[in-house]
């Protein structure tokens, strides 16, 4: 009841009303587009949530640059950190997404127990090798 007594006391006004409104909201539009694109291609470079880099708070390894979300031990803070080098403890890769070592990077291989016993007690760490180096000896 009261929604149509509104309407009433703004019907003759309406016609006014309703061509400003058509001139404004494009002009809104426009200036919330031009204040918006400086930042779309920041949001790219590095986020909130996605593409962290290292030393940032994480919740899961897709999260971070380097493809590693980091904790010390069970009570501390993940953080994004950098992949393991070349004979450096590593961990296989996980579905968990959180690892007390980190995977190693690109081209090695983390020679670990890839045992569900070693998952479980969270033993299953290793060293990072280069694959062709073992076929060249």
């Amino acid at each position: 009841m009261e929604i149509v007594a509104i309407k009433h006391l703004l019907a003759p006004w309406q016609s006014h009303i309703e061509p400003t409104m058509a001139k404004v909201l494009p002009a809104c539009l426009l200036v919330a587009l031009l204040l918006l694109a400086p930042a779309l291609p920041a949001q790219q470079e590095r986020g909130l949530v996605l593409n962290l880099d290292v030393g940032e708070l994480c919740l899961q390894s897709a999260q971070c640059k380097s493809g590693c979300c980091h904790r010390v031990n069970g009570l501390s803070l993940a953080r994004c950190a950098p992949r393991a080098a070349e004979t450096q403890e590593c961990s296989p890769k996980s579905i968990y997404g959180v690892y007390y070592k980190c995977p190693c990077e690109s081209g090695l291989t983390c020679d670990a127990d890839k045992t569900i016993v070693g998952s479980i007690t969270n033993k299953d760490f290793g060293v990072c090798k280069d694959p062709h180096e073992a076929r060249r000896r």
